[in-house]
């Protein structure tokens, strides 16, 4: 197929040269007045990560590491979309659609392509086998960015449609977290008859009328977390939905602007025990946040929220596809299954785990493909 071309990431040494300079010449707030994270990253750690930045992570080591895969390109309804394909070795391999969201990129999959891909050279059973298709969201990476109006959730599972179909797939498997999340659901809502069935890390779900008027401890769990995400943790949310441009001058010109603007969710969604570093090594949050910064995507990814914030969440579009659930304990709001089967109508697969939070396949790799492999085993 002529219009899918090979992609590898190349980027100038001239490129790198002006980020470490922009670095080295950053103009630095106030501390903070408390001695925590609670009114953002500390000034200390901050200095400390981009001092590390700009004199000891080694980009062209990390950018031969995600070079490991192949990459494509191909263009999908007048957008160039940025995927990552790894076809497995054994027979029978269902094709896997798996989707990342803000403010994660493809790197949150790195560590989970082999397994799912070659389970026969993990330890792992053959008959689990995927063929995996990672794409950039529009916006976001190595993906073109929209210059209409229009790339919300629903758009995108469409597009991811087409994409599936594009690459030959005319069944295929969903999955995703975050927004990712929201596309699979939007992909199983739409059921336009070439997904078999999809799986989400975040079920996205409205209380039950009984969880508001009498919740039970669960109940209660998903309550405390989504309060806590209105009142202290969702001002991104507010911005990014509101005015994206706006912020996004301060994101594409400062690295440590966009930086921090990540970090601080990766301190606060992730299974860290109170600091980032402890779920992901400073390289891995580095490569994540270098796909923002190398693409100037800080107002382009955050306009997802300015498209389909308001509606993802309160669709009320029902999914009768299989899926599968697999809930992380530090998930921002860890949804019941009484919540999420208003919406999944044919849950198959559900599970609550002990360890792991919102960037599940990047925190928790072994646990996340060991979710993925016993759902979809459940609806080959």
């Amino acid at each position: 197929m002529t219009d899918i071309q090979a992609f590898a990431i190349d980027v100038p040494e001239s490129r790198i040269a002006d980020l470490k300079d922009r670095l080295r010449r950053t103009r630095w707030p106030d501390p903070e007045t408390p001695n925590d994270w609670g009114q953002g990253v500390p000034l200390a750690y901050a200095q400390e990560f981009c001092r590390y930045w700009a004199e000891q992570y080694d980009w062209s080591d990390r950018q031969a590491q995600l070079n490991r895969f192949p990459q494509f390109k191909v263009p999908i309804d007048g957008i160039d979309i940025h995927f990552i394909e790894r076809q497995s070795p054994a027979p029978g391999a269902w094709p896997l659609l798996i989707t990342h969201g803000w403010p994660g990129s493809v790197v949150e999959f790195l560590k989970v392509i082999g397994p799912l891909t070659d389970p026969g050279a993990f330890g792992g059973d053959p008959a689990d086998a995927f063929h995996v298709i990672c794409p950039s969201l529009p916006g976001y990476g190595f993906s073109g960015k929209p210059t209409q109006t229009g790339w919300g959730v629903e758009r995108i599972a469409a597009a991811w449609d087409k994409l599936m179909r594009r690459l030959g797939y005319d069944r295929y498997f969903a999955q995703g977290g975050d927004w990712g999340a929201a596309v699979t659901t939007a992909i199983g809502q739409q059921n336009l008859g070439h997904c078999a069935g999809i799986h989400v890390n975040m079920p996205i779900a409205q209380p039950t009328a009984e969880a508001l008027a009498n919740p039970k401890a669960r109940d209660k769990v998903a309550l405390q977390g989504a309060n806590y995400y209105q009142e202290w943790d969702s001002g991104y949310a507010k911005l990014q939905s509101t005015r994206p441009q706006t912020l996004g001058y301060a994101l594409v010109d400062s690295p440590v602007g966009q930086a921090m603007w990540i970090l601080e969710k990766f301190w606060s969604w992730t299974d860290c025990d109170g600091h980032p570093e402890n779920a992901l090594s400073r390289d891995e949050l580095l490569d994540n946040i270098m796909l923002y910064w190398l693409t100037a995507s800080g107002a382009s990814s955050a306009r997802l929220y300015w498209e389909s914030f308001k509606t993802f969440r309160n669709s009320g579009a029902t999914v009768s596809l299989p899926t599968g659930c697999s809930i992380f304990p530090k998930e921002v709001v860890a949804t019941p299954r009484a919540w999420a089967e208003q919406r999944y109508a044919n849950i198959v697969y559900w599970n609550e785990l002990s360890r792991g939070g919102h960037f599940a396949a990047f925190e928790q790799p072994e646990c996340f493909v060991n979710e993925v492999r016993k759902a979809f085993r459940l609806m080959r």
